[in-house]
Order: C-alpha cells, then sequence, then structure tokens
C-alpha cells in the first residue's frame, strides 16, 4: 500500500500527532498546491498531511487548486485520503460537535470549480454513484466507536459555493431534500480522487444548525459559533486521524484504484503527446 493522506480542512492546518521527517513543495502540471506537504510517521504508517485552506486559512473555498492538491498526493505515492471538514447540520438529530461519515454529495458550486483532470482533448466518464470509499468509510467507524462522541454512518453532503452561508430560503430548501450536512469543499476532491485512483473518505466535523434551525438555546449560524465549536471539535478530529491511521489494512479490495479502467473513452492515439505526460502519473497504467 501507499501512503495515507490527509487533507485539513478549517482550524485544522498542521498535527502535532504526526512525526514530522521533511516538508515538501510539490509542483504540478495544473498549478501549485494549497500549502507545502508535511511527510511523516503517524502510528507506524508514513503519512502526508495538506492544509486544504493553506496555513493561516488564506485560501476561499472556491479558489482551491483542488486539481494541484490532489495531483500532489498522488505524485507523493498516496492512495488513500482522509479528509477533515467543518460542516452545517440540516437536520436535528445531527448536532454542533456531531462527526458525520458521509457517503452521498449533492453539487450546488454551479460547476465553478474545476473537479476533473480530463478535457484538452482527453476524456473519461468515471463511475461515481458511491463517491465515498466505502472501505475506507468503514475503517474509521470501526476505528473509532469508543470515543466519546456521536458518530453518523453516512449522510448527505450538500457542497454550496459559499464563501456567505445560506440564505434561510436555501437552507429550507435544502433540509426539504433529505440533505444531512451542508459544507463548500469536499465534492471536487472526491471526485478528482476517484479519478486519480485513490480511495477518499470525508469526516464532516459538525460546527453549528444551519439557518433553517429554529431553536431557542441554539444560535443560528455565524463565525463566532462555529470558531468555537472548530476549535473543540479538532481535537478529537486529530484522535479520529490517529485511531483510524493506526487501525487501516494494508490491503484493500475496493474498486477505487481501476476506476479508469474503462472510464477513457479517447483513442490513444488521437490524445497529443503534451497531454499523455501531463497526466502519466493518472492514466499511465490504463492507455496502452
Amino acid at each position: 500500500m501507499g501512503k495515507i493522506g490527509i487533507i485539513g480542512g478549517s482550524a485544522l492546518y498542521e498535527m502535532d500527532e504526526l512525526d514530522v521527517k521533511e516538508k515538501k513543495k510539490v509542483h504540478t502540471p495544473f498549478g501549485e498546491p494549497s500549502d507545502e506537504i508535511t511527510v511523516g510517521i503517524m502510528a507506524d504508517k508514513e503519512v502526508c498531511f495538506l492544509p486544504r485552506h493553506s496555513k493561516g486559512h488564506k485560501i476561499l473555498p472556491s479558489e482551491i487548486n483542488n486539481r494541484a492538491n490532489i495531483y500532489a498526493l498522488k505524485k507523493l505515492g498516496v492512495d488513500r485520503i482522509l479528509s477533515v471538514s467543518a460542516v452545517g447540520s440540516l437536520k436535528e438529530d445531527i448536532s454542533p460537535l456531531d462527526i458525520v461519515l458521509v457517503d452521498q454529495f449533492v453539487d450546488r458550486t454551479n460547476q465553478a470549480r474545476k473537479m476533473t483532470f480530463f478535457g484538452d482533448g482527453i476524456v473519461a466518464h468515471i463511475p461515481f454513484a458511491d463517491p465515498i470509499c466505502s472501505d475506507l468509510r468503514e475503517s474509521i467507524y470501526n476505528s473509532n466507536r469508543e470515543l466519546d462522541v456521536k458518530i453518523h454512518d453516512g449522510g448527505t453532503y450538500l457542497n454550496m459555493e459559499g464563501p456567505a452561508f445560506s440564505t434561510k430560503a436555501e437552507s429550507y430548501l435544502y433540509k426539504s431534500w433529505g440533505m444531512d450536512v451542508i459544507g463548500m469543499t469536499n465534492l471536487p476532491e472526491a471526485k478528482l480522487s476517484r479519478e486519480a485512483g485513490i480511495c477518499y473518505a470525508t469526516i464532516a466535523m459538525v460546527t453549528d444548525y444551519d439557518c433553517w434551525y429554529l431553536g431557542n438555546d441554539i444560535e443560528s449560524v455565524s463565525v463566532d459559533v462555529i470558531i468555537d465549536n472548530l476549535m473543540k471539535n479538532i481535537e478529537i478530529a486529530k484522535r479520529i486521524l490517529v485511531n483510524t491511521v493506526k487501525n487501516l489494512s494494508d490491503s484493500s479490495e475496493c474498486s477505487c484504484r481501476e476506476t479508469l479502467k474503462n472510464a477513457i473513452i479517447t483513442d490513444k492515439n488521437a490524445i497529443s503527446r503534451d497531454v499523455l505526460q501531463k497526466l502519466d502519473i493518472i492514466v499511465q497504467d490504463y492507455l496502452h
């Protein structure tokens, strides 16, 4: 098995639990990743840590270069990604400070972000009915059952555009659709990881009820509430990551790594050399 990637979300910009060996500035054909990647050892396994918004939280959700982030992790030999994400709840029984291991996504970004490595003369259509690696999600859940935190195994993540939070009308709409949580970042990562043959799972940390909630004892979504709950959640997130990494198996029977096997439609002879070189680490096993 390859290295384990961790993508840190809001308030998770570094991990003291990682025995750092080096910090790498990785260049990609798609530009620069969010930040340098910290490579080290956690629970006797090789881990690559990347802060999604950069240290100091300098990058908006819509500004994240997701293609560069996933390509860089792939280039370093990562074949599993644990992604930490702050989310709002769209259901009363999913409370602030709960954790949701999402298994589905709905896209409301209006295609404003680049979510594929393909195009420019090469076409691929990946299967994406189940966007989260079920093996990886199960490993997270089973590794953390004893934690004193409520973990929801499964749920739908609505990926909004941001950076503003929802209007009440939008929040009521998403709730009526049966969505579980709402966030701004994880769907592009999931799509690109699948194209890259990387297992991917989201650890969604609930910071607030979205603005649909009318309870008198819970404030509507605000930055102050979110930051306060983020700081409460972050130590739990680190414990979840350490427990998961410690218990991850060295083998997997999932199909994530073979997603491109029948997905590339374009004849190899019709693809330019430049495009083949650009996507080499993504397509090299599937174009002969």
